[in-house]
């Protein structure tokens, strides 16, 4: 039998509270932690590599997500598990592909091009400006009731309209919401948008980029930590039974 580590060694080693750790087993991250005779918690070799995994993901990855995958390897659908996180990893690709894209066009238009972005039909309606944007429907809401945009109504039903001007916003919005986090400074950036001042904007989509690039190396560390979990884990279950 290995040896048990306490809460104490794994807050240590992880550089979390001992609360953040029983959180975990709370949520139901975590193989079964038996307890000792007087009740304290005796964590294995098995959960020492499952909060390995649970911190390095976290690190690239949302927390629902984290809690998803490792439910999933606890209730032994480790196929499922690994199919969530191609599933983010597919997610990142396309959001690096579309701030790329949208990087492009403001390019474009810094080097004088006449080309605009089409929008069949006139104005869109915010579901098709949120499909482009890859955003729910309600962060465009938010960000019209924060002044970054503005929509016009339709005449017949009242819904909300996206010209190409507030429709560039949007995407420049989505494109760089993860790493422009204060709206003063969104909006400043949407004003030389308008403004055709492209140099400030052009260095917070590449910015943006590299942060992409970071998070896909964390996801990639995080799915390290977690393939050497799963290995254990099925030993561990298999050595149960």
């Amino acid at each position: 039998m290995g040896r048990f580590y306490t809460p104490a060694e794994l807050a240590l080693e992880f550089n979390v509270s001992t609360t953040t750790l029983r959180r975990y087993e709370e949520q139901g991250l975590l193989p079964h932690v038996a307890r000792s005779t007087g009740g304290h918690r005796q964590y294995t070799f098995i959960h020492r590599l499952a909060f390995a995994a649970i911190r390095s993901m976290l690190a690239g990855f949302d927390i629902p997500v984290v809690y998803e995958v490792m439910r999933s390897i606890k209730d032994g659908a480790v196929t499922e598990a690994l199919w969530q996180i191609n599933q983010q990893l597919h997610r990142t690709q396309e959001e690096k592909i579309r701030v790329g894209n949208v990087l492009g066009m403001i390019q474009q238009a810094q080097l004088g091009s006449n080309q605009k972005m089409k929008t069949p039909g006139g104005p869109l309606p915010i579901g098709k400006a949120a499909e482009l944007a890859g955003v729910n429907t309600s962060a465009i809401r938010h960000w019209e009731k924060e002044g970054l945009i503005a929509s016009i109504r339709d005449k017949e039903n009242g819904y909300r309209l996206y010209d190409l001007t507030e429709l560039r916003k949007i995407l420049v919005i989505s494109s760089l919401r993860r790493t422009v986090y204060y709206v003063d400074h969104l909006r400043e950036l949407l004003r030389e948008l308008e403004a055709h001042q492209f140099e400030r904007i052009d260095r917070s989509f590449q910015l943006a980029l590299a942060k992409l690039s970071e998070r896909l190396q964390a996801q990639l560390e995080g799915v390290r930590h977690l393939m050497v979990y799963i290995e254990a884990y099925r030993e561990h279950i298999y050595k149960e039974h």
